[in-house]
C-alpha cells in the first residue's frame, strides 16, 4: 500500500569526532590556558573528554558541546602563542610534561581544524559536500582513470556532478550519483594511488589536450582552496575482492536498455576489485558494448538466473538457434559459467511496496515508484508520472537510486507526481484504485498519542508512519491492519481479535493477514470493508475490539487533544468505559470472555527487575516490566492462542524465492529503513533523543514500557551504564531490534564501559558487520549514550 510519511528533518552532528581523537581544550580552572584532552565518547554534538595525564581515571571526565566549547586541533596553542598547562589536580603527577605530551600524542589523530571552527563547525557529514566542492570520479569505461568533478547541487547526499572543463551550457552531460558511490573519491586520490587523471572517455573529443590540462589545473586549484573533509568518505564501503576470471559468462541487467537482461562475458580483469563486462554479440559486425563492474555492481547475475526466476533473457545479437539454451551456448563457445560464489544475494522488498526512484532516462528526476515484482535481488519498478513504455525499469536491491517514501520531501527536492489521480472524488487522489471514487479513501491517520490499550505496544505504535493512504480502501486497510498486528505485544492475539470484527451491513472483501510470533507465522482471513463511506465505522469497531481509544487510527487527524479525552482514562476505567458503558452491538460469547480476561494481564504482571524502564509522569512507583512482555507471557496462553489463530507454519529465516511476498509491513522495517539510514546520512548516533517523531524515531526500538508518558522513544536507565556487566549489556541489546547481535557482545566481553566507547567504525571492524546492521546497532548504543548523558553525566 502507498505509505505517506511526514518527516521532520533534524540535523545533528555525525561522528566526525571519534573516540581517541585529541584536542586542545580550555582549562576551566585557570583562564586562558589550555591542555590536551582525549575524546572518550560522543553523543550527538556532545563530547565526553578526559584531560591527558588522568590515565584510566574517569572521575574528572567532562562533557562539552562542540558548538559552543573552546576546542582546537592539537598544535593550535603553539601557533597562537597560548599556554599549554596541565590541570591543577594532576600537576604533580609528572615532572616532565613536555616529554609526557610527546609520548601521549605520538600516533594520535586530531580533529580537523575546519570542523572545530568556522562555518563547517558541527555540520552533518552529508552537508559538508557543498556546491562547488571538487571530487574525483572514476571513468565509466576504465577503472584506472579518474577526472575531477564539481558538485552542482547536493540533494540529501545525491550529487549532481559536472566534469572539470564543462560549463553550464553542457549540463546535459551532468552525472547524478549518491555520495557513497564507489566511483567517487577525494581530490588527490588518483595520484596517491598511482592512477591516471584523464578526461572521461565519452567527453574526450570535446576539447583539445591543452584545454583539458588547463581545466584539470583549475579544478585542482579550486579543490585545494577548500578541501572536502575526509570525514565525508568515512562511510564508503571498501570493495570486496571479486573472483571472476576472463571468459566467464553471466547474465546482467543491461546498462543500456531498460528492462533487458542479457548474456554477457567477463572480457578483462583489471585488478582484484574491478573487471570489465561486455555484451555478448555474435553478429558479423559486432558492436562491442562494455562496462566496468565490481562484486557489488547492481544487476550482475549468475547464468540460468532468468530461467529460475521466470524472467525472459534477451538472446545475444546474431544468435542463430531457435531457443537460447545456456548449456549449448557454453559448449559451443567453449566457455564456463561464473560460479555462484561470485554473486552476493539480498532480499527484503516485496511486491506492491512504494518507494521513490530515479528515472533512468532523466537522472535529475525522482518519481513515485511501485514494485511490480521481486525476483531474487532484482526489483521491477513502475515509475508513476512517466509515460509508457519508459515507465518500467529494473533495479538491484543495493541500488543507490532508490529511496524510501518521503525522501524527496525530507530533502526539499521535487518529486515527480503520478500523471493523473485515479479517483475522481473531490479531495481524494490516489495512486491505485478503481476509477470509481467510492472504493478509494484518502488518509487514515495513526494518532499515536491516543491510548493504545492492552494489546498494542505504545512504543511500536509511535514508530508507525503518521498516516496510510490515499488508495484503494482494501489496500489501505490491509496495510493499516498489518501494521497494527506487527505493533502488538502478541501479534497472533490481535489477529484473532480482528477475525471477529464484522457487521452485516458492510460490503467486505476478504484478505489474508499474517502475524509472526516466537518464530511461528499465523495466518487468518480478515474481512475488510471495500467502500470509503464504511471506513470510519470499520476503524471504530476495530478500535473497540482492541480496547484502545476509538481515535487511535481513524480518518480524522487528532492534532492536539483527543476528543475522547482518552489520556485522562486509566486503563481499567478505559476498558470499562469502552467495553461496557457504550451501547455496542450485542457482545458474542467470545467478546465477553475477552473482557473477562482483561484483568488477567494486570494481575499476572510480575515485578521482575530489569535494568531499563521508562519513567511515568504521574505515578511514583516504577514499572519494572521488561521490554516486550507486558503480561509475562504464560505458555498456556500462547498455546491457547496457537489453537485459535488459524493455520500456523514454521517460518524459515529465508523467504521462499518464488514469491517473496512477505507483508509489506514486515518488509518496510528491513530495507527501506536501511535505505533511509544511509540516504539521510543519519549515520550512527545522529539521532539524539530529543529528535522529533520522524525517520530517526521510526528506527528507534520498541519502547520499553507500555504506559510511557515521557517523550516517547527516550530510554530511561535505572543504573549508570558505565557500571553494567557484560550480561546487562547483552540483556539490553536483546530488548532491541538488534537482538540477533546480542551474542557478539557476550563473545567479545563488552561491558557497559566498552559499550559506551563503540562507534560506527569500531562496530564495523570489531563485529565484522555490514553497514546496515552496524548503523542500526549504533542507533541503539546512541540511545544508551543519550540517556547516560541526560541522567548521569553531570
Amino acid at each position: 500500500g502507498p505509505h505517506t510519511h511526514t518527516h521532520t528533518h533534524t540535523h545533528t552532528i555525525t561522528h566526525i569526532f571519534q573516540p581517541g581523537m585529541k584536542l586542545e581544550v580550555a582549562n576551566k580552572s585557570s583562564p586562558d590556558t589550555y591542555w590536551v584532552a582525549t575524546i572518550i565518547t560522543t553523543c550527538g554534538q556532545l563530547l565526553l573528554l578526559r584531560f591527558s595525564g588522568y590515565g584510566e581515571d574517569r572521575k574528572a571526565d567532562f562533557w562539552c558541546d562542540v558548538m559552543t566549547a573552546d576546542l582546537h586541533p592539537v598544535g593550535w596553542c603553539a601557533q597562537n602563542n597560548k599556554t599549554l598547562m596541565p590541570p591543577e589536580a594532576i600537576k604533580e603527577k609528572y615532572s616532565d610534561w613536555t616529554e609526557f605530551l610527546v609520548q601521549d600524542l605520538t600516533g594520535s589523530r586530531t580533529a580537523p581544524a575546519n570542523l572545530l571552527e568556522g562555518p563547517l563547525r558541527g555540520k552533518n557529514t552529508v552537508d559538508l559536500i557543498v556546491e562547488g566542492s571538487v571530487l574525483e570520479l572514476q571513468d565509466f569505461m576504465d577503472p584506472l582513470i579518474y577526472w575531477p568533478v564539481r558538485v552542482v547541487q547536493n540533494v540529501g547526499g545525491r550529487l549532481q556532478l559536472r566534469s572539470a572543463g564543462l560549463h553550464d551550457d553542457q549540463k546535459t552531460q551532468d552525472i547524478w550519483l549518491f555520495y557513497l558511490d564507489v566511483r567517487l573519491r577525494p581530490l588527490g586520490w588518483a595520484l596517491e594511488n598511482s592512477l591516471a587523471l584523464e578526461p572521461p572517455t565519452e567527453l574526450r573529443s570535446l576539447k583539445s589536450a591543452a584545454e583539458w590540462q588547463q581545466a584539470l589545473e583549475e579544478a585542482q586549484l579550486d579543490g585545494g582552496k577548500s578541501p572536502l573533509p575526509l570525514e565525508v568518505f568515512k562511510d564508503h564501503v571498501d570493495l570486496p575482492k571479486h573472483s571472476f576470471k576472463t571468459g566467464m559468462k553471466l547474465e546482467m541487467v543491461s546498462p543500456w536498455e531498460q528492462l533487458q537482461i542479457c548474456p554477457v562475458s567477463v572480457t578483462k580483469v583489471y585488478n582484484e576489485n574491478y573487471f570489465q563486462i561486455t555484451l555478448d554479440d555474435q553478429s558479423v559486425d559486432p558492436k562491442p558494448r562494455s562496462v566496468v563492474c565490481h562484486t557489488h555492481s547492481p544487476g550482475i547475475l549468475p547464468v540460468q538466473w532468468c530461467l529460475k526466476n521466470g524472467v525472459s533473457l534477451e538472446r545475444p545479437r546474431g544468435y542463430e538457434g531457435q531457443d537460447f539454451d545456456w548449456a549449448d551456448y557454453l559448449k559451443q563457445s567453449g566457455t564456463e559459467a561464473a560460479p555462484e560464489v561470485c554473486f552476493p544475494d539480498n532480499r527484503g522488498f516485496a511486491k506492491d511496496m512504494w518507494l521513490e526512484a530515479v528515472n533512468p532516462r532523466r537522472p535529475a528526476e525522482v518519481c513515485v515508484a511501485q514494485i511490480t515484482q521481486v525476483r531474487g535481488r532484482l526489483l521491477w519498478l513502475r515509475l508513476e508520472g512517466v509515460a509508457k513504455p519508459l515507465s518500467e525499469c529494473i533495479v538491484d536491491v543495493e541500488s543507490m537510486d532508490i529511496f524510501p517514501v518521503g525522501w524527496c520531501e525530507a530533502n526539499a527536492y521535487p518529486l515527480t507526481p503520478p500523471l493523473k489521480p485515479v479517483c475522481n472524488t473531490p479531495g481524494l487522489s490516489s495512486f491505485s484504485g478503481s476509477a470509481n471514487g467510492k472504493y478509494c479513501c484518502s488518509k487514515i491517520f495513526v494518532n499515536h498519542r491516543c491510548f493504545s490499550g492492552p494489546y498494542l505496544n505504545k512504543g511500536r505504535i509511535a514508530e508507525l508512519p503518521q498516516a496510510v493512504g490515499p488508495g484503494k480502501c482494501t489496500l489501505v486497510l490491509k496495510e493499516l491492519l498489518s501494521m497494527l498486528i506487527n505493533a502488538a505485544y502478541k501479534p497472533g492475539r490481535v489477529l484473532k481479535e480482528l477475525q471477529e470484527v464484522e457487521d452485516q451491513s458492510w460490503d467486505c472483501h476478504e484478505e489474508t493477514l499474517k502475524a509472526k510470533y516466537k518464530g511461528k507465522t499465523y495466518r487468518s482471513t480478515i474481512r475488510i470493508v471495500r467502500l470509503a463511506e464504511q471506513i470510519p465505522d470499520f476503524c471504530r469497531k476495530v478500535c473497540v475490539k482492541l480496547q484502545c481509544c476509538p481515535n487511535l487510527f481513524s480518518p480524522i487527524l487528532v492534532t492536539d487533544k483527543c476528543p475522547e479525552n482518552c489520556s485522562a482514562q486509566t486503563k481499567t476505567k478505559y476498558t470499562y468505559y469502552y467495553g461496557k458503558k457504550r451501547k455496542l452491538p450485542k457482545p458474542t460469547g467470545e467478546e465477553q470472555s475477552a473482557e473477562g480476561e482483561l484483568a488477567k494481564p494486570a494481575r499476572r504482571r510480575k515485578k521482575r527487575k530489569a535494568i531499563f524502564v521508562q519513567k511515568k509522569r504521574r505515578s511514583s512507583a516504577v514499572d519494572y516490566t521488561p521490554a516486550g512482555s507486558p503480561q509475562d507471557s504464560d505458555e498456556e496462553e500462547d498455546q491457547e492462542m496457537e489453537l485459535q489463530s488459524g493455520s500456523e507454519e514454521g517460518t524459515s529465516s529465508e523467504p521462499r524465492e518464488d514469491h517473496t511476498d512477505t507483508s509489506s509491513v514486515e518488509v518496510t522495517s528491513s530495507r527501506p529503513r536501511r535505505a533511509v539510514t544511509l540516504r539521510r546520512a543519519v549515520s550512527a548516533g545522529s539521532t539524539t533523543g530529543s529528535q522529533e517523531r520522524g525517520e530517526g524515531r521510526r528506527r528507534s526500538t520498541r519502547s520499553l514500557s507500555k504506559d510511557t508518558k515521557e517523550e516517547e522513544g527516550q530510554l530511561v536507565l535505572e543504573r549508570n551504564p558505565l557500571e553494567w556487566s557484560v550480561d546487562e549489556v547483552v540483556q539490553f541489546i536483546s530488548s532491541t531490534d538488534c537482538a540477533s547481535l546480542a551474542n557478539i557482545f557476550q563473545e567479545q566481553d563488552i561491558d557497559g564501559q566498552a559499550l559506551l566507547l563503540l562507534t560506527l567504525p569500531t562496530v564495523q571492524e570489531c563485529m565484522d558487520l555490514k553497514l546496515g546492521p552496524a548503523i542500526k546497532l549504533c542507533h541503539q548504543i546512541e540511545r544508551v549514550k543519550v540517556a547516560f548523558y541526560r541522567q548521569y553525566a553531570n
